[in-house]
């Protein structure tokens, strides 16, 4: 007697009952304990401004061809 003959084996057709029923389980979980989103302040560390025109900057505009961007 096969896996299949005495009941042991999922089957195409349950795995995939059985996958559909999982993923409704899941989304009604995630909607159930959904909370309100909470807004993130990234401070003054993580907003100050962090561009500077080194060295390196200018000689990389310069061999680009970006020199009419210049200020």
């Amino acid at each position: 007697m096969s896996a299949q003959q005495d009941g042991r084996s999922l089957g195409r057709r349950r795995f995939f009952r059985a996958l559909g029923t999982g993923s409704v389980a899941a989304a009604a979980g995630a909607v159930m304990g959904a909370k309100e989103a909470q807004a993130y302040d990234p401070g003054p560390e993580e907003t100050k401004a962090r561009y500077r025109e080194t060295d390196d900057v200018r000689a990389f505009y310069r061999t680009n061809g970006y020199e009419t961007l210049r200020k």
